[in-house]
């Protein structure tokens, strides 16, 4: 009598791509999303292009719009990464394996829920270290051409290696990552499946950087009410948040000389002469740029997904939109310590906004939220290490197996 051995197996399709589970091993395969995100196109040689509505407009090169009108060209952006590598990067960026302890994901500093921010005055690394400064949001930074508070890398690549092998942030070295992961035979197989043209199984650690900034530059948030509004919609905004944006663009309030649209940062650094909590001065990009006059400057942030961000600045002074705005109408350089000589950006004066005047002004930074293009949380992870979504409010929980 013939004896047949029956295998159970299951299909699924999970935002990953296909994954089987096998009944008799137990093992878990899978297959690298071949579909771009939302907002690109898959291009015949299996490229993701993105597509805008103000890829519509000619105004300049978008590398220098002025203060940017409604119709405002978008710079240069990063893409062109295939959809596995952006998936595989998706997997990466939320396994704490990448960390020196196991304990600490890219995610830890960057949560969806929170902007890709964490909520916290400054972030907090690996064994609890206490940070000098916060986590700032990774929306849009495929249109970035500086990264960190103080401007100091030029590529997604080259800023991740920062906390990647930072003592305080995930404490990892080069020679640990590149073990790690080629010693986990789930990656190997997906990195494989990210660079087919490979002849081997071997992970490089220009890959995994190619792959996370492939994830990262897929975090576009274009299509808000805002947005909604300035392709042509004009019932997008409300009566309060059209007197809000008025304001935002008036010779009054000048915000648009430094949150420019549509991104709303001009991407320069800017000193607007912040006190310090703990009153241990930071001098930000002064120490980038070897430039005294930069002592205390910082990268404009971007206002889009802002209303998700709080606190607010490199520092987390403001827990507020209203209190942050109500700085910059205290006076110039009302804050700066008499012990520091500092030469505040000339954007920076005295506008003398009425209370009313502010809250339009948070009703308008609010219709920048747009989260519609939030990748989904993988449901499990090649390193085999367990992730938990803690209640609304708090940080992604990683357990070990």
């Amino acid at each position: 009598m013939k004896k047949f051995i029956f295998i159970a197996f299951i299909l699924v399709l999970t935002a990953g791509g296909w994954r089987y589970y096998t009944g008799e091993t137990k093992t878990k395969v899978v297959t690298l999303c071949n579909t771009c995100p939302p907002g690109f196109e898959r291009t015949d040689d299996n490229r993701c292009r993105f597509r805008s509505l103000y890829q519509m407009y000619e105004t300049k090169d978008g590398n220098n719009p002025g203060v940017g009108g409604l119709k405002t060209a978008l710079p240069a952006v990063r893409d062109g990464f295939t959809p596995q590598q952006i998936d595989l990067g998706r997997y990466l960026f939320f396994d704490p394996a990448l960390s020196a302890d196991g304990t600490i994901s890219c995610a830890s500093c960057h949560q969806p829920d929170k902007g890709f921010s964490d909520g916290l005055p400054t972030s907090v690394g690996i064994k609890h270290t206490s940070l000098k400064r916060a986590a700032p949001s990774l929306w849009n930074v495929a249109f970035n051409k500086r990264f960190f508070w103080d401007a100091r890398a030029s590529t997604l690549e080259e800023q991740m290696t920062g906390p990647l092998y930072s003592p305080e942030e995930m404490g990892t070295t080069p020679e640990q990552l590149h073990n790690t992961l080629n010693n986990l035979p789930a990656y190997r197989d997906l990195f494989r499946q990210a660079f087919p043209q490979k002849n081997n199984d071997r992970i490089e650690l220009s890959e995994v950087y190619t792959c996370i900034a492939a994830f990262e530059a897929t975090l576009i948030s274009l299509n808000s009410r805002y947005d909604q509004y300035a392709h042509g919609y004009a019932e997008a905004l409300t009566k309060n948040e059209i007197e809000g944006l008025n304001i935002f663009r008036s010779f009054v309030a000048r915000c648009t000389e430094c949150h420019t649209p549509p991104l709303f940062t001009n991407q320069q650094v800017a000193v607007i002469g912040l006190a310090e909590p703990d009153h241990t001065f930071d001098v930000g990009a002064a120490k980038t740029f070897h430039d005294p006059t930069l002592k205390g400057a910082f990268k404009v942030p971007s206002l889009r997904n802002a209303a998700l961000t709080a606190p607010y600045t490199h520092s987390g002074r403001f827990e507020k939109l209203e209190d942050m705005i109500a700085f910059y109408t205290k006076g110039r350089g009302h804050e700066v310590p008499p012990t520091e000589k500092l030469r505040i950006h000339w954007h920076i004066w005295e506008p003398h906004l009425r209370h009313d005047e502010i809250d339009r002004l948070a009703d308008f930074i609010h219709t920048l939220t747009d989260e519609s293009f939030k990748p989904q949380t993988p449901e499990w992870l090649p390193s085999g290490i367990k992730m938990e979504t803690k209640q609304p409010g708090n940080s992604l929980s990683l357990n070990q197996p």
